[in-house]
């Protein structure tokens, strides 16, 4: 690409006695931008991307002076286009993006282009981490056979990948069994600055990134620039397409004092989750900064950033300090790396000193780390903080509202339909492992409020050597003081990288997290994916029978309903050392600062102080115990992966041969029929609503997620093509099958639909005879009727994971609109490159001030006119005739959506560009 440079800031950086060149942030304020210097730090790293890339196309001058002359108070009025470094995927939304690029070789074949044109641009790495189960636990070999089972469920996704590796350029797999996507980015493919030839040259460039999921964010805590967004737009980034956005706002957080003892940076994280998300910060970035900064650890960061979606921002970035070049020395990075992060960002004024100015911000808080204290959030989102002392009466209080009537099944639906949505597991292909005899009289104390999930999980935590060391110093102690885990409680341990597994070896507390039921399950998101395995058949028995509302704990990032385990209602996040502390006390309604966890060898009682370790025991064990060679030596051979990863067999060809017997692998068509001109914009007419819905509806509520049951729509599917329930494995596991996921959309055991009263799970009523129905079969009728459908909800519609297949299994089901009162960042923008529009209600309006009951018909003018956060108008004929009209807000925010939008989405419209360009 040929850039233009106007403002002559190309200059050289000499590294070594090596010359770099880079695009000069203070040359650029030398040359008529004086507030350059005292920008944001990601606002300087946009500023770098779109100085970089002008090129009178997609960066124009005014991008460039529009940023250098950032107002701290403006945002949502100039649109950018920025161009991430890399693309970082997880296998879960990596195999659909994957499946696409496929797709979409055959579709500019079809189209008589070439299709070697679809190929990645930049690097793009995908790491398998979503795909381990806990299927067996509580025992020595548990990883070994969780890890057969993972290979046996998943040999054809994992032999796809393997094609894809070879069959597209600048594209590599981390094999399974090696770390959580987020923690291998940390602790080895993050550059923090890229150095790449061009033309000739060398260039120096921060390292950005956008991911294909939520959790990208984790890396903001090294100090680089990354987002999550749904598969759609990162594969549109692969292909050379730029993100458009609108220049945001940054909200600075100043950061004082130092934690105390006995709080983590879990309980800080959750703090901050709760503060930011009363304060309001969807679509904003936001800059941690302040004297703070010093107490918390590159982990501690990265735990901070890793949240930033719980929180509703777009990034949560830390600057680049000494604290990071110590970090990149500790993980093994070449010293040449090293000294190119430290040269370029202090050339930049990317690198921040205690003496450093502070930047200008549009807003700011201030938080006193001395303030934290011990926290866990629950039972059902992450930002519903509450201490640990408020938990006990927090659950009671919230347990009248997680309860059902009865298990018996609901009208209109099938015995086995009803026992379904009452969590049962079914088709799991489960073989757990719970140490717990069938007859064990304990198991008939169980009651609401029995922790029968506790699980050390999830990217959040397992990357921060102080809260799983902390762990493990927990279950030393308690081990040594004669306690063990209560024996309902299903026990997990899935590190973040087998770097975490050295150093807690090292550390010598292994032996002990062993001894409580803490043994390694996998190295995989697991328990916070979803991927928790069934509750032991002896649990699961009494939680059915007295219809309990049952917790876990684990130390993840997500909580939602059903997300965690279908038969367990409330969930809670905490710190991996409280994580054992609840296995040792069994209950939530114990309180842990003033009841005892269990009783010592002679009988005395042992409280949550007596186990808990100091500050410095935990910092002289964590000198003692992680050492740079541990990261060397995991990350040596990172790509190579195991025995069963090297003898897959891997289809040749450059274009995929797709098996039309295959459940897993099946051609989209997202981009199947196409035309090279785009269709032509029409109004939605006649339309009917397939679910009316409230508000937090996540895409875990709308995604296909965890496992299959028999008796729905998708495990019908496949018992037709001759699948056995016991080998259904999970939605997660088949997002390649778009057969499977448009079955799986809005079939959440926890969704509610408005429309089917006394309802829980994908029902809806079909209209206009009000016949009750599973959602996906009304939507079988309704477009076989050619019916359009919409989907109306309330606020934060669409927050959580982003799942490409929210959005994907949306338009599937024939949905043209979603109208909401406010929509997630990520949610909006899958909606828009699907080409579904979303649609906001008005201030103060929402569905039931405009009394819509999800009977009614609509009619919405989009065919002329349309236009980003433009006004649309609806139309709303009742059941008796009569019409009324109320006015709504187009949330495609941009031109570049727009357009993309008008070509039916962005794959589309990048098959049309490639074609167009040869």
């Amino acid at each position: 690409m040929t850039t233009l440079n106007s403002f002559g800031t190309r200059t050289d950086l000499r590294l070594a006695g090596e010359s770099v060149q880079i695009y000069s942030l203070p040359a650029l304020e030398k040359a008529g931008f004086p507030g350059v210097s005292r920008l944001p730090y990601s606002m300087k790293i946009l500023l770098e991307n779109v100085l970089r890339r002008e090129d009178n196309a997609f960066v124009k001058t005014e991008d460039i002076r529009a940023l250098a002359q950032w107002q701290a108070t403006a945002g949502l009025e100039q649109e950018i286009s920025f161009m991430p470094a890399r693309v970082l995927l997880q296998d879960f939304t990596g195999v659909p993006c994957v499946v696409d690029l496929a797709a979409m070789r055959d579709a500019i074949v079809a189209l008589g282009g070439n299709p070697d044109r679809v190929n990645p641009l930049q690097p793009v790495e995908l790491v398998i981490d979503h795909s381990v189960q806990v299927d067996y636990f509580g025992r020595p070999d548990a990883f070994a056979l969780n890890a057969e089972l993972e290979f046996s469920r998943n040999r054809e996704r994992y032999a796809f990948l393997r094609w894809g590796q070879r069959a597209f350029n600048n594209f590599q797999v981390v094999p399974p069994d090696t770390g959580i996507v987020h923690q291998v980015n940390i602790e080895y493919l993050a550059r923090v600055v890229f150095a790449q030839k061009v033309n000739g040259t060398t260039v120096a460039y921060p390292d950005t990134l956008v991911g294909t999921d939520s959790h990208t964010t984790m890396v903001n805590g090294l100090g680089v620039v990354g987002w999550g967004v749904g598969g759609i737009e990162a594969e549109a980034a692969m292909l050379g397409q730029p993100i458009s956005m609108l220049i945001p706002q940054v909200l600075g957080v100043r950061l004082t004092g130092a934690m105390p003892q006995g709080a983590t940076a879990t309980d800080l994280v959750l703090t901050i989750t709760e503060a930011l998300r009363k304060h309001g910060v969807v679509g904003k970035f936001v800059e941690f900064f302040g004297d703070g900064l010093g107490a918390l650890t590159i982990a501690d960061r990265a735990t901070l950033g890793n949240m930033c979606p719980e929180y509703g921002a777009t990034v949560a970035i830390f600057p680049i300090d000494e604290m990071t070049l110590d970090y990149l020395r500790l993980t093994s990075r070449d010293e040449s790396r090293v000294q190119l992060v430290e040269e370029y960002a202090k050339a930049q004024g990317l690198f921040r000193t205690p003496s450093s100015e502070e930047a200008v911000y549009s807003e700011t808080i201030e938080l006193d780390l001395q303030t934290i204290e011990p926290s866990l959030a629950g039972p059902k989102r992450p930002q519903d903080r509450v201490t640990l002392k408020k938990a006990k009466g927090a659950f009671q209080t919230a347990l009248p509202t997680m309860q059902v009537p009865s298990s018996k099944p609901l009208k209109g639906a099938s015995a086995a339909e009803g026992g379904a949505r009452q969590g049962v597991a079914v088709g799991t292909g489960a073989i757990a492992q719970s140490g717990v005899a069938v007859a064990d009289p304990a198991l008939e104390q169980l009651d609401h409020g029995a922790v029968v999930i506790a699980a050390i999980t999830s990217c959040t935590n397992t990357s921060n050597p102080s809260v799983m060391i902390g762990a493990g110093l927990v279950a030393k102690k308690a081990v040594e003081k004669g306690l063990v885990r209560k024996p309902w409680v299903k026990t997990s341990l899935a590190p973040g990288s087998k770097v975490v597994t050295e150093y807690l070896n090292a550390a010598g507390l292994t032996p002990y997290l062993d001894r409580l039921g803490f043994n390694l399950v996998g190295y995989g998101c697991t328990t916070c994916i979803g991927n928790s395995g069934p509750l032991p058949d002896e649990i699961s028995a009494v939680v059915r029978e007295k219809n309990l509302v049952v917790c876990s704990v684990l130390s993840g990032n997500r909580n939602f309903e059903g997300r965690i385990q279908q038969e367990v209602r409330a969930n809670y996040l905490a710190s991996p050392p409280l994580v054992v502390a609840y296995a040792l006390a069994g209950w939530i309604t114990k309180d842990l600062t003033c009841e005892s966890l269990g009783d010592d060898q002679a009988g005395n009682p042992v409280f949550l102080k007596d186990i808990w370790p100091s500050e410095q025991e935990l910092q002289e064990t964590m000198l003692r115990a992680v050492t740079s060679e541990m990261f060397r030596r995991s990350y040596a051979d990172v790509f190579s992966g195991d025995e069963r990863w090297q003898e897959l067999a891997v289809p040749e060809g450059s274009r995929f041969d797709w098996d039309g017997d295959s459940t897993y692998i099946r051609k989209p068509t997202f981009v199947e029929g196409m035309s090279m001109t785009p269709p032509a914009p029409a109004d939605i007419t006649g339309a009917r609503v397939l679910a009316l819905l409230g508000d937090s509806v996540t895409t875990d509520h709308i995604s296909p997620a965890g496992s299959i049951k028999a008796d729905s729509p998708a495990g019908r599917y496949l018992l037709d093509k001759g699948v056995k329930s016991t080998d259904f494995n999970s939605y997660g596991a088949r997002r390649g099958n778009h057969e499977v996921m448009m079955r799986g959309t809005f079939a959440n055991v926890r969704l509610r639909n408005q429309m089917a009263p006394g309802t829980e799970g994908g029902w809806t009523l079909y209209q206009p005879a009000g016949e009750l129905m599973t959602i996906y079969d009304a939507s079988v009728r309704y477009q076989a009727a050619h019916v359009p459908l919409l989907v109306i909800a309330g606020k934060e519609y669409g927050s959580g994971s982003s799942r490409d297949w929210a959005a994907k299994g949306t338009l599937l089901l024939g949905v043209k609109a979603v109208v909401a009162e406010s929509f997630e960042r990520i949610h909006r923008s899958n909606l828009v490159n699907m080409g579904v529009l979303p649609l906001e209600f008005k201030a103060g309006e929402n569905a039931a001030s405009l009394k819509l009951t999800g009977t009614e018909s609509f009619s919405l003018a989009v065919a002329q006119g349309l236009k980003p956060r433009g006004d649309v108008r609806v139309t709303v004929t009742a059941s008796d005739g009569t019409t009324r009209t109320f006015t709504v807000t187009a949330r495609i925010d941009t031109p570049e959506e727009l357009v993309a939008f008008r070509h039916g989405g962005i794959l589309p419209y990048v098959v049309r560009q490639l074609v167009a360009r040869a």
